[in-house]
């Protein structure tokens, strides 16, 4: 194929699409096929010579969309959100057709720069103070990773880079067990290690209890041990909790810990004033992380990571040879330096498409809507007998129990679940509560309408039976 023969082909590909989306509310949700089914219909050896275009997309239109579970899909309510909205799609494919590397602000001035200030105008936009820079990082695991890793070169003075960690003594991180698994991993990456994750109890409302963590930091610091850093939340991931910041974030700073909050999904929320509430204090975090991915209308991946110093987690990250020098240019932003990878795409353009097209006041719409409508979906399952509310709803996402008289709820919620997605209207995933099996919803998807999660009632209570 040659360049010639873009117009053609992405055009064909432009329809493709354009059908896709009219007719992807009839389709099943969660992909019908088996482990193995679609790797048997490609061939066992790559080809030595060319195939042309019209086959592989014609490949692609018999295999793919039925192998695809349809995060787009409007009656997607499992996990989180993973929007594409079509301004944000637009700026993918020119981004894609640029195909800059966006390591250094020499090798892509325009990326850098409008990087800048679409951080700042999301900075603004969540009512954060000035002093705020940040990043675009690809997920959240990335930016939690970043932070850790701060946290543990600032408890060594710096020196963790350089000397290891094996004279450095037990660097110990803060978090409840309402955290996301990517906390555990970062520990795991960092060489920090599992043991050394301190997971705090929570209270009634699943926030970290303050004075629990106040004890574990003394008894950590009468062992011997460093504490490193307090990782917070709002909007975890299996039921929405959201810790109460500033008394964990007081404790934080009289015993000099570095604090980073876990704001992936609910932090989209936070364009909505009356939301804000939830993460009240955020602004002394040092580190917050948020999807815009998940719950704005961006395209995967694209994660802001907000920094209230940056220059420690450019301490940190930054390592600039020489063939990555800018001559005559040296307090410039390189974003590289501020991340694990090298290598970055230039993610700003999509926020920048996205903010414009839809204006934020369009953007709240759709995130005040989904709240909304989730409340209205998780009262009329509380009103049924058969259903039991495990966990009110957060933002737009509840968890719930199918328990039906002389059932057991765990599996009767599991068999249900199964049906659910089976049946493929809807799509719903579950988790584990206190030891119980609870199914959780979840609303978020751009296109997402009040009908769509109404027919989630339908659905759930019929094959209830």
């Amino acid at each position: 194929m040659k360049y010639s023969d873009y117009a053609k082909w992405t055009n064909r590909a432009t329809r493709w699409i354009e059908d896709h989306f009219a007719t992807l509310r009839d389709k099943p949700v969660r992909a019908q096929t088996k482990p193995g089914e679609i790797a048997a219909r490609l061939p066992t050896h790559p080809p030595e010579h060319a195939t042309d275009m019209e086959t592989i997309i014609a490949d692609f239109e018999q295999i793919v969309p039925d192998g695809i579970t349809h995060w787009q899909h409007p009656r997607f309510f499992a996990y989180f959100p993973s929007n594409a909205a079509p301004a944000s799609m637009i700026a993918e494919q020119l981004t894609n057709a640029i195909a800059s590397q966006c390591m250094l602000w020499q090798t892509s001035p325009a990326a850098t720069e409008i990087e800048e200030v679409m951080i700042d105008w999301l900075r603004q936009a969540m009512d954060l103070p000035a002093p705020f820079k940040g990043v675009i990082q690809d997920s959240a695991s990335s930016a939690t990773l970043s932070a850790i890793l701060t946290m543990r070169e600032r408890a060594t003075g710096f020196t963790g880079n350089d000397q290891g960690l094996s004279a450095q003594g037990r660097l110990r991180i803060y978090c409840s067990a309402q955290v996301h698994s990517s906390i555990d991993k970062a520990c795991w990456v960092a060489g920090i290690g599992q043991d050394n994750l301190v997971k705090i109890p929570t209270n009634a409302d699943y926030q970290m209890d303050p004075k629990a963590l106040q004890e574990a930091i003394s008894a950590d610091r009468a062992a011997g041990h460093v504490p490193a850093g307090l990782v917070l939340c709002t909007g975890g991931t299996s039921i929405g909790a959201c810790d109460d910041l500033p008394p964990l974030l007081a404790i934080a700073k009289a015993e000099d810990l570095y604090t980073h909050l876990d704001a992936a999904w609910a932090g989209s929320a936070m364009i909505c004033p009356e939301f804000r509430p939830l993460w009240a204090g955020a602004e002394d975090c040092d580190s917050i992380v948020f999807n815009p991915h998940k719950w704005l209308g961006a395209n995967f991946d694209c994660s802001i990571q907000f920094l209230r110093d940056a220059d420690i987690q450019r301490r940190t990250m930054g390592l600039r040879p020489s063939y990555l020098e800018t001559p005559q240019a040296q307090e410039i932003t390189n974003f590289n330096e501020w991340t694990v990878p090298l290598g970055r795409r230039f993610r700003a353009l999509k926020l920048w498409f996205l903010i414009r097209a839809y204006g934020l006041e369009g953007l709240r719409s759709r995130i005040r809507n989904h709240v909304a409508w989730t409340k209205e979906l998780e009262a009329k399952l509380r009103a049924h007998p058969d259903f039991t509310i495990t966990t009110d709803s957060r933002l737009a996402l509840f968890t719930f129990q199918y328990t039906p008289k002389g059932g057991d709820p765990d599996q009767a919620s599991a068999d249900l679940l199964q049906r659910i997605n089976d049946d493929g209207r809807i799509y719903l995933t579950q988790t584990l509560h206190e030891g119980q099996y609870v199914i959780r919803f979840t609303a978020g998807q751009f296109d997402c309408t009040r009908d769509d999660v109404m027919t989630a009632y339908d659905v759930i209570t019929e094959l209830a039976g």
